[in-house]
């Protein structure tokens, strides 16, 4: 099947952009992405058109919310005023990107590994573990496993994460398989939330600070206000805006604004270094 995407929309720097771990791409120009249970064979095509693996109905229900595509990006890239000159050239840089909707208990787990952690090294943590711990799928000739869910996580103790790489983060891992299991923690129910409070929420977590809370807040329920910070953010907006966190002025697009900071800073790092 085919859809159309009319707005900015490019496959390798969503996967290049650092919000999900096992989007991955295929030599014949084909990118695949997993949420959940769904698998999506991905591939570009003439006139804004792309190839997909999957039905009109698990495309409208899954993918176009995974894909943000009810929100218009090149809009919100050219309301960036001239005056802020870097953001407009890290918005170019960037074009394409899109605020990915993921799993909530996906990337609470995966944004608690990303402390400190490559991307190559993110990766490699969240494939260990879905290949131990997750379900089996066979699609397209290959045998993939879903993220594994808190209850597939249940009887997983700290040397088992520990055997995954995760190293210290291994008790936060604990931590929150306990708090989802028990319902201490309802990551269905605190999506209701305004953004403060559901990142509260989400510091109750062990090992959870201010930024891993905003990451899932941006990449899991869709808070496009929050604008998670971290050691290269910082470094652009000290060399960039003299110390003065630019995010706000930007109000329910600043999580957009971060991704395309980010982005630039991952593939201008002599720049940013």
């Amino acid at each position: 099947m085919e859809v159309h995407i009319p707005d900015l929309f490019d496959l390798k720097k969503i996967a290049d952009s650092g919000q999900c771990f096992r989007a991955v791409s295929r030599p014949d120009g084909t990118y695949r992405f997993i949420t959940g249970d769904q698998v999506l064979y991905i591939q570009k095509a003439p006139d804004g058109c792309y190839r997909v693996s999957c039905s009109q109905e698990v495309w409208d229900r899954v993918w176009r919310p995974y894909f943000d595509l009810e929100r218009n990006y090149r809009e919100i890239s050219a309301a960036i005023p001239e005056k802020d000159a870097f953001l407009r050239r890290a918005a170019q840089a960037g074009a394409g990107i899109r605020i990915l909707r993921q799993d909530p208990w996906e990337t609470l787990v995966t944004f608690i590994i990303s402390q400190r952690k490559s991307i190559p090294a993110i990766r490699s943590v969240v494939e260990m573990l879905s290949e131990r711990y997750g379900t089996a799928v066979h699609v397209s000739g290959e045998t993939l496993h879903t993220f594994p869910t808190a209850a597939q996580m249940r009887d997983v103790g700290e040397e088992d994460y520990i055997a995954c790489k995760a190293g210290y983060r291994a008790p936060y891992l604990c931590d929150a398989v306990e708090q989802v299991l028990s319902g201490r923690l309802d990551l269905e129910k605190i999506s209701a939330l305004p953004d403060d409070q559901l990142i509260a929420a989400l510091e109750g977590v062990r090992g959870v600070g201010v930024k891993v809370a905003n990451c899932v807040a941006l990449f899991a329920y869709g808070r496009a206000a929050c604008a998670p910070v971290d050691t290269w953010i910082r470094k652009i907006i000290q060399q960039e805006y003299r110390g003065r966190n630019p995010f706000d002025r930007y109000g329910a697009a600043a999580g957009i604004m971060q991704q395309y900071f980010f982005y630039y800073a991952q593939s201008h790092k002599a720049e940013t270094a």
